[in-house]
């Protein structure tokens, strides 16, 4: 029985080796994109070649704009910058000024959505919580919450049915997140990690530095150009 997965894909490396671990379980892959008024528009386009990667079967684009709001220096409208001289060892401690309010779940509400119009029984989301910068939203009880509510908020679940909520790399460090892409040919050339909205990425933001670490302890050459590198690099 083939059962559809949507993924969400926001063009950075672990949303897209989350991605690549779906299609290697399920066939029918759809892609769900959200543009939020994050800086970072680049990742957009790199979310779009992942998707044609993978060959899915849909990929939608949602506009969604959280700068109306603001609260997180990765929105637009934010005038506060985002810190790009904070040390390794620091990342993850505090939650950073980069983190959206209620991101996750409300990104979570649009994949449940669209995972009943498409009858599709599993969604995938690329959070981690072991080499990640401190959101709330990215951490193992989060998940659990989130199934909970997922099996009581559909009309699908409530009649018998199952929409699954996987987070693969959940327990993965940065470094196993590269190896698994490794192995599953990820194209890492495609995949965009920066929170700056530069030509190429800063190499100093806590993003960077997370997948930076991520492929110097896997003993691979990141493919993306950098405009700078950390000290300990």
């Amino acid at each position: 029985m083939n059962e559809g997965a949507i993924c969400l894909l926001s063009g950075g490396l672990d949303s897209s080796v989350s991605a690549y671990i779906a299609k290697s379980q399920y066939d029918e892959i759809y892609a769900l994109t959200i543009t939020y008024g994050q800086r970072h528009e680049k990742e957009i386009e790199s979310a779009k070649e992942i998707a044609a990667s993978l060959n899915v079967k849909d990929h939608t684009i949602f506009q969604l704009n959280l700068d109306k709001f603001g609260g997180s220096s990765l929105l637009k409208k934010e005038t506060n910058t985002i810190q790009k001289d904070i040390s390794y060892e620091e990342i993850g401690k505090t939650i950073p000024s980069t983190y959206v309010p209620a991101r996750n779940t409300i990104f979570l509400s649009l994949a449940l959505a669209y995972a009943e119009t498409k009858n599709a029984d599993h969604i995938f989301i690329g959070v981690t919580a072991a080499d990640y910068s401190g959101y709330p939203d990215c951490r193992p009880e989060y998940v659990d919450a989130y199934q909970r509510l997922i099996n009581v908020a559909t009309k699908k679940t409530i009649q018998g049915g199952k929409i699954v909520l996987h987070a693969p790399l959940l327990h993965l460090s940065k470094r196993d997140i590269v190896l698994a892409g490794k192995k599953l040919q990820v194209p890492f050339e495609k995949t965009w990690s920066c929170y700056q909205g530069l030509q190429h990425a800063c190499g100093v933001c806590d993003s960077c530095q997370l997948r930076l670490k991520g492929f110097k302890e896997a003993k691979l050459k990141d493919p993306l150009v950098y405009h700078a590198y950390p000290a300990w690099y």
